[in-house]
């Protein structure tokens, strides 16, 4: 009989862990694919995108998508986005289900992965604030998937093994002995 690779035993991580980092990368996807599919390809205004002024920002999802920054060698920022949450829940899979050294391996290659992620958000909020004077709610929503992306899998790589919720599932491979409480 062949072990289901989604099997508890096969976890490398807690379950806590994997449904936290599948949920930043998903959440992103769904933003950033609702963007794509209904601003550029549809042509329509975004549902939940308010146009006005609160708090004394601007809002307006139309002037953020439409302006040259929106765009990198004429690739929406969107797609970009899309492929980046894709690429983090392919190394969230391997982090979970790979041998402790693809494990072992993937979770620091996520950790440069999202780094990369996380330096390009300020100048992107550089952009929408100063530059084009407006903001996006669904590109804030990609920002925050990835910045809380970062700090999680800084946790897990830095600080997990201390934390009470690091410690693997019954039956498989600890990563080393959990020194927190």
């Amino acid at each position: 009989m062949v072990a289901c690779p989604l099997a508890a035993d096969a976890l490398r991580i807690s379950r806590l862990k994997l449904l936290i980092l599948v949920a930043m990368s998903a959440f992103g996807l769904w933003a950033s694919g609702t963007v794509l599919v209904i601003f550029y390809t549809l042509n329509q205004q975004l549902p939940l995108c308010p146009t006005g002024t609160f708090l004394g920002l601007r809002f307006d999802c139309g002037a953020v998508l439409s302006s040259p920054y929106s765009r990198v060698f004429g690739v929406p920022l969107e797609l970009l986005a899309m492929v980046y949450f894709m690429v983090n829940l392919g190394m969230v899979y391997l982090v979970a289900f790979g041998s402790a050294r693809v494990s072992d391996f993937m979770l620091e290659a996520l950790f440069g992965w999202r780094f990369i992620g996380v330096i390009i958000v300020p100048y992107l909020l550089f952009v929408e604030l100063y530059v084009i004077r407006a903001i996006c709610v669904y590109c804030t929503m990609m920002h925050v998937a990835i910045v809380l992306d970062f700090v999680v899998v800084s946790y897990l790589l830095f600080f997990g093994k201390a934390s009470p919720w690091a410690e693997a599932p019954e039956g498989a491979p600890s990563r080393g002995p959990a020194t927190g409480p």
